[in-house]
């Protein structure tokens, strides 16, 4: 299964923001990577540029791949309303991600690993999908052989409180995608503005 595999800090350093990881290292060496480091004098960027990396970002946040990401992109158009948000509703009800948001794994990677690996049941059934579209009303659980492996359970991390979308009880191991979210309720710095007006070119 592709995925990104690189160095994080280095994704980290070409947007300026903790896309991957905690981004500890950006406070010591937060300018770009490239030969010559900081000294290197850089050119204007000019809008397309501006519109690509905005994707990437996008992209690179998601852990999703160019493929997956325009076909993503597609089905947001053919939906109605502003296609920027819905495209961000589809990225924001995938399985890993919904994983992640609940706090069940402290990284979108890791949620992706415990999906792939038949960790995560929805509505009682294995589903070994990072990409599954949840629906609103959906059930995610911890398989329950999974809930007393002590490894995983030692990466359960806290909820994000913006996060209202979802609902996650801790002791039960299981929660519930409630809506998809409102751009607004999202709190990636992404601007999908830039990423339709690239697509529509």
């Amino acid at each position: 299964m592709a995925r990104y595999t690189g160095p994080k800090n280095r994704i980290c350093r070409i947007f300026g923001e903790p896309i991957l990881g905690s981004g500890k290292s950006l406070d010591k060496n937060s300018f770009p990577p490239g030969q010559h480091g900081n000294s290197r004098k850089r050119k204007s960027t000019s809008e397309y540029a501006i519109q690509l990396k905005e994707k990437q970002k996008a992209k690179y946040t998601y852990g999703v791949l160019e493929k997956q990401f325009r076909n993503t992109y597609v089905e947001a158009n053919r939906l109605k309303g502003a296609t920027g948000e819905n495209l961000i509703k589809l990225l924001e009800a995938r399985l890993d991600n919904t994983v992640y948001r609940m706090g069940i794994a402290p990284t979108r990677p890791a949620a992706r690993q415990l999906v792939s690996h038949k960790h995560i049941m929805v509505n009682g059934h294995i589903v070994n999908i990072p990409s599954y579209r949840l629906k609103p009303g959906d059930v995610i659980e911890v398989k329950p052989k999974s809930k007393v492996n002590t490894d995983l359970m030692s990466m359960l991390g806290s909820k994000n409180p913006k996060i209202n979308w979802v609902d996650f009880n801790e002791k039960d191991m299981k929660g519930t995608y409630l809506a998809h979210p409102e751009r607004e309720s999202v709190p990636e710095n992404i601007k999908e503005q830039l990423i339709v007006e690239l697509y529509s070119k």
